[in-house]
């Protein structure tokens, strides 16, 4: 059975829903690592997974704290989110990215460096109260290289 018109606009609508929340994820982060809005975003028992790189972080409010903690270390950073794919069921949903991202970073002397982060993002969201939230997130660092020495050593 086909969906209604009003089905496949709620569909159009919640994808975009999901976009914008990405993107204010990631400006939230580019703006010093905003963990107080950027906790907002997410269900209060949401599971961040940020593997060997970043850890695994359960509950908003523990991965509001691991941020703080890597505003310390990241004092510039530019989000480019690409390739996303967005498929909705519902009120659930999963949005796939991968993750472009120059930053300014601390090296093991403690000095800033350029660096660059290659990762992908699998979100598994939920609308609560016609609101999406991210509730499950893996981010699988591919690398995060020194930019004078490129990726392919890393």
């Amino acid at each position: 059975m086909s969906a209604t018109l009003a089905e496949r606009i709620q569909r159009l609508e919640d994808i975009e829903a999901i976009r914008r929340l990405k993107h204010r994820y990631m400006a939230y982060a580019d703006a010093g690592y905003d963990a107080d809005n950027i906790v907002t975003l997410m269900t209060p028992d949401a599971v961040w997974d940020g593997g060997e790189a970043f850890g695994r972080q359960e509950g908003a409010e523990a991965f509001g704290n691991m941020v703080r903690e890597v505003g310390k270390q990241i004092s510039f950073a530019a989000h480019l989110a690409l390739n996303e794919i967005i498929d909705v069921d519902g009120d659930t949903a999963r949005g796939q990215w991968w993750l472009l991202m120059p930053c300014t970073a601390l090296n093991d002397e403690g000095k800033d460096e350029a660096r660059w982060i290659l990762a992908t993002y699998d979100d598994r969201l939920v609308k609560r109260d016609g609101q999406w939230l991210f509730a499950h997130t893996v981010f699988d660092v591919k690398t995060f290289c020194a930019h004078k020495d490129g990726w392919a050593e890393a």
